[in-house]
């Protein structure tokens, strides 16, 4: 598959920018072309509507999880050990578009919702065959969802810290002990 164009690609960056920056109604189709640094015109050209810009993001999302679900299957320290310390965020793309995407699930966005709901499924499905059954699997998915939970309200004074180094380690060994097959 060839590469999107690079403005077509800045205006998906400004957008989710705004999105996980400012919230859903900050992102208007004004503030991205403005972010983006190019002309109504020219985000026009790309994508006709707002709904085609969340839709761009929705795609960006399925291929980054695209390539996550890959890492996840060939992570030499094991499908579970990879996924459960990804789920600590890291800044990268799949957690900006995450982000993003949450914003607008937030607001009422349906197909931003749907969009979500199949990433936790691909993982959940990625997961499963690693699994001693469905209360391991569930064990190893409520502990990415916990990780991923305080680390994003870290600093908000809600969520407790996320374990670093060594107790990250010791975590995920103690999953990975108790849900293995």
């Amino acid at each position: 598959m060839s590469r999107p164009p690079r403005a077509r690609e800045s205006v998906l960056d400004a957008f989710e920018a705004l999105l996980v920056e400012h919230g859903e109604r900050a992102a208007t189709m004004d503030a991205t072309a403005k972010a983006a640094g190019v002309s109504k015109g020219g985000l026009l050209y790309h994508f006709g509507s707002k709904e085609a810009l969340e839709a761009g993001l929705i795609e960006r999302l399925r291929v980054l999880v695209d390539e996550d679900i890959a890492a996840i299957e060939a992570a030499p320290e094991g499908p579970i050990a990879y996924f459960l310390r990804s789920s600590a965020i890291q800044n990268d793309p799949l957690d900006r578009a995450l982000i993003a995407l949450s914003r607008l699930a937030q607001g009422g966005n349906t197909p931003a919702a749907d969009a979500l709901r199949a990433v936790r499924e691909r993982w959940s499905d990625a997961i499963r065959p690693h699994v001693a059954g469905e209360a391991a699997h569930d064990l190893v998915m409520l502990v990415s969802d916990g990780l991923y939970y305080n680390n994003a309200l870290a600093g908000n004074g809600v969520a407790g810290p996320v374990p670093r180094g060594d107790d990250m380690e010791a975590l995920i060994a103690l999953v990975v002990g108790a849900a293995k097959r």
